[in-house]
């Protein structure tokens, strides 16, 4: 597994990261074990760069993830960086952004239990908070930074606009975009800025959640829990159409013997700016699979060809905590 330094933070990371969104319930029911498999298998094939969130379940996806390390945290605490997010808060009846001070102390210390660690290596604002400036989310996280509860801080879905402001308070280190081939609008403003102030990027999505492994159609169904059911994302002439996109993409793919989700992370990875993909599966095989990628890579000519088959593509958009 290759491994670049991440932004400014200091840390040398895994190409690829281990996601967890798909273990805090909003992709329907999994085998518990297996996920834990799956976690375990990509510690296995040289990941050290694990990403979730409190609102991943609130605590269900970070405990989960604490449990399938425990041994490596307990062993081998310092080659693991473990990054977390936070700024949403569970409402009884759906999700509100939350970035004051007192909900993410409250946060933090809630993310430290249910991974069962005593720091966050990489502590993240889930959203931009439109009622909490930012001037305080960032002085309450410099406060928790001194009180040695989280290492480094980044931020999540923020603009260029909103970083420069953070960062008057407290540098922001890294960014967590959303980025795949059908979602590339943080390249006009958002990865120049990242490029020019050395921020680490790690990108979730590289999959289209899902539309870039090659395994949907048109009747493909979701299941109950499952945001994907309700996202225009997934369903009318959009999906249809990027769907013949895939298909078009699988036989660049297999020509260069890489499958389509190869392909779409190996492309996120390629381009100027990027340092990690954060990829998430359920069970080990899809681990090794997603792995791969990072040691794939695509010249000048193969980016190219790539544009050229996405001219047909319609971009879209995703998920929001209010739209989940």
């Amino acid at each position: 597994m290759r491994d670049t330094g991440l932004g400014r933070t200091g840390l040398r990371v895994s190409r690829i990261a281990f996601g967890t969104w798909q273990l805090g319930g909003d992709w329907g029911a999994f085998a518990e074990e297996d996920a834990r498999k799956a976690v375990r298998r990509a510690r296995e094939l040289g990941v050290n760069f694990f990403d979730t969130a409190q609102g991943y379940g609130f605590g269900a996806s970070e405990r989960l993830l604490g449990d399938a390390l425990r041994t490596e945290l307990r062993e081998h605490r310092d080659e693991l960086v473990i990054a977390t997010k936070g700024g949403l808060r569970d409402t009884g009846t759906g999700v509100a952004r939350d970035a004051s001070p007192a909900a993410l102390r409250a946060g933090v210390d809630a993310s430290l239990t249910a991974l069962g660690v005593d720091r966050i290596d990489l502590y993240q604002v889930h959203w931009p908070d439109p009622k909490v400036p930012l001037a305080e989310t960032a002085g309450a996280l410099r406060e928790l930074v001194e009180a040695g509860k989280i290492r480094h801080v980044g931020v999540s879905n923020y603009s260029a606009e909103q970083m420069a402001e953070f960062s008057r308070v407290l540098p922001v280190e890294t960014l967590q975009p959303p980025y795949h081939l059908f979602r590339r609008e943080i390249e006009d403003t958002v990865l120049p800025y990242t490029r020019g102030h050395g921020i680490g990027v790690l990108v979730y999505g590289p999959l289209a959640h899902g539309l870039l492994t090659g395994t949907l159609s048109g009747e493909s169904v979701f299941p109950a829990g499952d945001w994907r059911a309700k996202s225009g994302v997934f369903r009318g002439e959009t999906y249809r159409r990027n769907l013949a996109v895939v298909r078009a993409l699988q036989e660049f793919a297999a020509f260069r013997d890489m499958t389509v989700s190869q392909l779409a992370i190996a492309w996120t990875l390629a381009q100027p700016g990027v340092d990690v993909a954060i990829v998430g599966a359920r069970r080990p095989h899809h681990v090794e699979d997603s792995l791969a990628a990072a040691d794939l890579s695509l010249d000048e000519t193969d980016l190219k060809d790539i544009d050229a088959i996405l001219a047909e593509a319609t971009p879209v958009a995703g998920p929001t905590p209010e739209s989940v």
